[in-house]
């Protein structure tokens, strides 16, 4: 059974720092990758690591955010700094045993979340 939980979400002012983390049960995946989804707004792309080392990023976050893998734990991480209160939605965790996708329709499983809220 595929389960990816996150944790490391919470509350902190513009200019912090966060760390989430993904736990991955039951799967070895070839992509994973963060998304985010705002109040009202669309899933979006956040930062994604494919094998061992190819990683992306969106511009939105590129410099402030860092995505790293730990195989021998399985666990997916989101190093996040320099927040700004754009940054505030729900986070999640996704895998896909293929090529890395931005478009979140390609990935089949998913985390609950967790949530980022940033004040200013």
């Amino acid at each position: 059974q595929v389960q990816l939980v996150e944790s490391g979400g919470g509350s902190v002012q513009a200019g912090g720092s966060l760390r989430l983390s993904c736990a991955a049960y039951g799967y070895t995946s070839y992509c994973m990758a963060w998304f985010r989804q705002g109040p009202g707004k669309e899933r979006q792309d956040v930062a994604s690591i494919e094998g061992s080392d190819l990683t992306t990023y969106a511009d939105s976050v590129k410099g402030r955010f860092t995505i790293s893998k730990d195989n021998a734990k399985n666990t997916l991480y989101l190093q996040m700094n320099s927040l700004k209160p754009e940054d505030t939605a729900m986070y999640y965790c996704a895998a896909r045993w293929a090529g890395c996708s931005r478009d979140y329709r390609a990935f089949g499983h998913w985390g609950r979340g967790t949530q980022v809220t940033v004040s200013s």
